[in-house]
Parts: structure tokens; C-alpha cells; sequence
């Protein structure tokens, strides 16, 4: 996470000069297919409270490792009582803990409509608006009257609808009540709250209390339509999951319906302790069970239905098997003093399991060696890198020499503070809030690198990919969001991404250069990358840095004529400081321009400070 390697470039600042460029057709590296990705790691409420869209917090009334249930963020209406109890018949041994709703002592609810009942105010707040919610509630106990759920604003009391749900609960099992909620007005903020609520008179047990609003591809159970939306317009090709260093649910839905290749994870011994007593690693004698795990994993997603994973899977509805391509063991395994018991005898024991069973599977290492730990051809590695701007500028060519071997996935990477000088990133200072324009660029500038070398690095996910803007424990991130979708944020590196890869190309091709002043080196503060699609169909990609001019450009593609038409989008912001910020407008300004071919078949243009940059013929 923590790992830089600065290449030798040495053209970083200066002024600009014409650049004349001739383009061959052919000859270059192949493209990686996957090239651009996504990673999810749920931390910053990006699950739960995040892209899961449930809008109930704590529905099921769960704790953590100090405390096992808890109550909060649930409240009680009028003077009702609530309590946690473990009864003798538990909703499931998953989840033992359930509310017992009561009258006080008094007998009397006090609630403006003299009912017990209880409130949720969703995950800092819920988003009101005229479509359907969908719900369910599980109840313990006799109860012959009616339950009636609500959206109700939280201070003006407003009920933007309701229902009344007739009991069928008995002391003898739970039993499940499913609704719909149609509000005909939007709500003027997120400051509600979900009730539900039965006669007084009563004592009653609840769990698994649920409520959804339209989910992306409408799916049960499913995600947030504008952040699924947010990261399908990034056109990703892979999905690394888990991502960080814990384990998530539903993800290969998340893959079906982004339409990418998984990138999968697999626990490898390393607990990340933050100092906390105990062993951080799993010792070799106890690692068996673990390796298992991960081969088990494999052949629910993989087995047919003969074997005992593969028929568990289609028990569930999936008959069809996933196919797994690429296996990362670990993550970040160089952190905590990992990396000694990693190459002794955690990473082997992992690897030579995987590819005995499954030979063509490519097993990733994650200890930042830009070299795997594995076999030639059979193994890569995982490179992640928090820097700032210059340092990602300063690696636009930190791949042209790397073993090509062995594959290399940039599984994290970010800007994270601003520049300061020449210094590296300090780890005990501050990081920026939100990412800024000129790191967006910084950014460009290493994927610039990254796509020179597509035969070899597989390809980037940026990361973290989720913020919740009340509750984060990371900065910056890709997506920022709240309760109201209306407000989701799209960072400058969003933008970044959604440009390059959304213009991608099968193979880039070789270039000659020359400039006006025939400087020794042909990128600084221009970078550049030129690929090919079908002949004649070419995509040149560039960025501008630390410049003074802006930087005048002649393309000559081969096979292009005079008078041909090419299109030109450029982004930019108002300054290398500009920030999309929740709460503000978007910062990040794209034109697209048509242009037509010169004399020779010549494309010109000029790029200025901050530039990104995608030209196509």
C-alpha cells in the first residue's frame, strides 16, 4: 500500500514545445481485455449504509465483537419500552437477538396515536420519493390486531405513506409480514424516519426489519441504482473483491450486472490487528483449514453440480458455474510483518493448492513486489501505490522494462496528499478530503504508462471506490454519497476514469517524435499513448503537466488522408486545486471538438496546462 518505486524520467517541468508525431499502424503491445477495473473494500459505510441499498440501520439488531446486539440507532415511540432478548425460539442461530416492544409501566403508549411501536432513522437519514418501497418484518408473540408501517418526516411529523398490515403472530413461531410503501410526494429532505407500529395492550418480539426502495436492475435484496449506475458509466472490465481485507456477500451479482470479470481474493493468515495483542499471522500448522476454505470457495463458484460446492451453489438458484480467471492470495501481505511468513509457507501453500486443481487460473501475489513470489507464467503480483501528483507523474514509463513474465495488476493506487516539494507522502499528516484536478491528472499520467504496457500490466482499479460522508475512515475516495442520491459525488478522478476508459483500444502502435527544440526526451510535460482499434481507427490519449505554454500538436496516423474527421474531448478544471465536493457543483469541464486532417493527413491541435485528453480518427 505504502510502496513507491520512482522510474528515471526526467522531463517533469519545463516549456513547451510543438510536437510532431508519426504514428505506424501496427507493431505495438496488445491491450490487456481487462485494463480498467473497479475494487470494492467496505470500509467508509460502503456496504452497508453505502451501495447495499437496505435502508434500515442495524435491522437485525447486531453488534460487534465487544458488544453482540445493540439497539442502536432504533427508538422507541411514545413511552414504549424496548428491550433485547435472546428467546427460546430465535429468529434463526444467525441472528438470536430480537426487540421486544412493551408498554411502560404505566400501561399507557403515550404516542400521538396511543400505539407501541418503534423507529429506524435509516443509515443518516432516508430518501422519500414518489416510487415503491418494499418491506418485511419478522414478529414473536399473539397479537390479533393490526401493524401499521410508515415514512414519516422526522421533525414535522409528515406521514408520506402508510399501511396497515392485519396480524397472523402467535407466542409459538415468527412470523413474516411483506409490504409495499407508495409515497405520492417526495419528502423536502432525508431527515425521516421508518415506524412501525401496533395497538397497546401488547408485548412483542421483532427482527429482520427491511425496507427497500427500486434497486438496480431491480433485483431483490439489491444495490443502489445511481451508485451501480456510477460505476457501470466507468466501463470497467474487472472487479477486484473482496478488495481489502475482509469477506462480502452477493458479489458475483455485482459482477453479472456490471458485466466484469472478478478478480477474486482469498484470505490469506494475515490479521491486520492495529496493534492489538495476539498473532497477526496464522501459523503454518493451523493454515490448512484456511487453504481449504479458499479451495472450497472455488468450487462453489466453479463446480459442476456433481461436486459437493457446485451442487450447494445450484441449490441456491445458480446451476450455472462462474468462471475464475485470476486469484489474488491475500492483500497487502507486506503490511503487519506479513511478508516473511507469506513467501515461507502462507503463499505457497495457497499457490501450489489453486494450481493444482486449477492450472490456468492466474494466482496474483499482494506483498508489492513488482516480481511475483510465484512460477514463471503461472503467477503475478498485486502493486499498490498512494502517492502524490508528481510521484505518479514521475512513473509514466516505470513499466517499459518490467519482466514481462509476470503479470502485474495495480490493484489500489490514489493521490492522496498534494504536492510538497519533492517529498513523498507522509504517512502521519493528513490526507485531502476529496481528490483534486491536478491528482486526477497525476493519475492519467501512470494509467498513460499502464496502457503503453497493456502486455503486461493487467490493469488499475483506483481505491477506495466508496464514501458515506457521515461515517468514513479513508479520503479520498471515487464516489461520495449520502442518504439522498441526488447529492452522490463523482470525484475528479471519476472523470479521469470515465474518459480512458471508456476509449480504449486492441494494441497501441509505435511513434516517432520531434519537437521544436529536439528535446532528448518526447514526453514531459506532454505524456502521450497512441492505440489502434480497426485500421484506420486510431485512439491517442494525452495529458499535460507542469507547463507554462500550451502544447501544439501534429498527428500523422498512417493510412489517414486529408480531410479526414477525428474528435477531440478534453477535460479540465478551473485549476489544478478544484475539488468536487459534496454539496458543490462539478468542477470538471469537458469539450469535444471536431477536427479535420491537414495537408499529409496532419491532425492539429493544441493542449494546455491540465489537460486530459482523448483524440479518435
Amino acid at each position: 500500500m505504502f510502496y513507491s518505486s520512482l522510474s528515471v524520467l526526467t522531463v517533469l517541468a519545463g516549456v513547451a514545445s510543438a510536437i510532431n508525431i508519426t504514428a505506424s499502424a501496427s507493431g505495438g503491445n496488445a491491450s490487456s481485455p481487462l485494463a480498467y477495473g473497479l475494487m470494492f473494500e467496505d470500509i467508509s459505510h460502503s456496504g452497508d449504509g453505502g451501495i447495499y441499498a437496505e435502508l434500515i440501520q442495524n435491522r437485525a439488531f447486531q453488534g460487534n465483537r465487544e458488544f453482540a446486539s445493540t439497539l442502536k440507532p432504533w427508538s422507541a415511540i411514545g413511552s414504549s419500552v424496548l428491550t433485547l432478548q435472546n428467546t427460546s425460539i430465535p429468529l434463526s442461530s444467525s441472528l438470536p437477538t430480537s426487540v421486544n416492544v412493551r408498554a411502560s409501566s404505566s400501561g399507557t403508549s403515550h404516542s400521538s396515536t396511543g400505539k407501541l411501536g418503534i423507529s429506524n432513522p435509516g443509515w443518516w437519514g432516508i430518501s422519500v420519493q414518489p416510487q415503491k418501497y418494499t418491506g418485511s418484518f419478522w414478529v414473536l408473540g399473539s397479537y390479533t390486531g393490526h401493524f401499521t408501517a410508515s415514512l414519516v418526516g422526522a421533525e414535522s411529523g409528515t406521514v408520506f405513506a402508510s399501511i396497515d398490515i392485519p396480524s397472523k403472530s402467535t407466542s409459538k413461531k415468527w412470523t413474516e409480514y411483506s409490504f409495499t410503501l407508495k409515497p405520492t410526494t417526495a419528502a423536502p429532505d432525508v431527515n425521516n424516519v421508518f415506524i412501525i407500529e401496533f395497538d397497546s395492550g401488547n408485548s412483542l418480539n421483532f427482527n429482520l426489519i427491511s425496507l427497500f426502495p427500486p434497486t438496480y436492475n431491480d433485483r431483490p435484496n439489491g444495490n443502489r441504482p445511481e451508485l451501480m449506475k456510477a460505476m457501470k458509466e466507468l466501463n470497467p472490465s474487472f472487479f477486484r473483491i473482496p478488495g481489502g481485507n475482509n469477506m462480502n456477500l452477493g458479489i458475483p451479482k455485482w459482477c453479472t450486472d456490471l458485466d466484469v470479470e472478478p478478480v477474486l481474493a482469498v484470505w490469506s493468515g494475515l490479521y491486520l490487528n492495529n496493534g492489538a495483542p495476539g498473532p497477526i499471522v496464522v501459523p503454518e500448522a493451523d493454515l490448512q483449514p484456511y487453504v481449504d476454505d479458499a479451495m472450497n470457495e472455488l468450487e462453489f463458484l466453479m463446480g459442476d453440480t456433481s461436486t459437493k460446492y457446485g451442487a450447494l451453489r445450484a441449490s441456491l438458484g445458480y446451476p450455472e458455474p462462474w468462471k475464475i480467471n485470476y486469484v489474488e492470495v491475500g492483500n497487502e501481505d507486506n503490511l503487519s510483518d506479513g511478508a516473511s511468513s507469506y513467501h515461507a509457507y502462507r503463499w505457497p501453500m495457497f499457490f501450489n493448492a489453486i494450481h493444482a486443481k486449477y492450472p490456468d487460473i492466474l494466482v496474483i501475489s499482494s506483498t508489492q513486489d513488482l516480481l511475483s513470489v510465484g512460477p514463471l507464467h503461472t503467477s503475478g503480483t498485486d502493486f499498490h501505490q498512494y502517492l502524490r501528483p508528481d510521484d505518479f507523474a514521475l512513473q509514466f514509463e516505470l513499466f517499459d522494462n518490467s519482466n514481462r513474465s509476470y503479470p502485474i495488476l495495480l490493484g489500489e493506487y490514489a493521490v492522496i496528499q498534494p504536492n510538497a516539494n519533492g517529498a513523498p507522502v507522509d504517512w502521519s499528516a493528513a490526507k485531502m478530503d476529496y481528490g483534486t484536478w491536478i491528482g486526477a491528472v497525476g493519475e492519467a499520467i501512470y494509467l498513460l504508462g499502464m496502457e503503453r504496457n497493456g502486455d503486461i500490466v493487467l490493469g488499475a482499479s483506483y481505491a477506495p471506490g466508496f464514501q458515506n460522508i457521515n461515517s468514513f475512515q479513508w479520503t479520498p475516495d471515487l464516489i461520495t454519497f449520502s442518504a439522498d442520491p441526488a447529492k452522490t459525488v463523482l470525484s475528479c478522478s471519476w472523470h479521469q476514469l470515465q474518459l480512458l476508459s471508456n476509449n480504449r483500444y486492441k494494441a497501441t502502435v509505435p511513434f516517432t517524435v520531434t519537437n521544436s527544440e529536439n528535446s532528448k526526451s518526447p514526453f514531459g510535460p506532454a505524456f502521450y499513448v497512441i492505440g489502434v482499434n480497426n485500421p484506420g481507427e486510431y485512439v491517442f490519449k494525452a495529458t499535460v503537466y507542469n507547463t507554462t505554454e500550451p502544447v501544439p500538436f501534429s498527428i500523422d496516423f498512417e493510412g489517414v488522408d486529408a480531410g479526414a474527421k477525428g474528435t477531440l474531448t478534453v477535460l479540465n478544471a478551473p485549476d489544478g486545486n478544484s475539488m468536487n465536493v459534496y454539496g458543490g457543483e462539478d468542477v470538471v469541464v469537458k469539450k469535444v471538438s471536431s477536427i479535420t486532417a491537414g495537408p499529409g493527413g496532419k491532425f492539429e491541435f493544441e493542449l494546455k496546462e491540465y489537460d486530459i485528453a482523448v483524440f479518435t480518427t
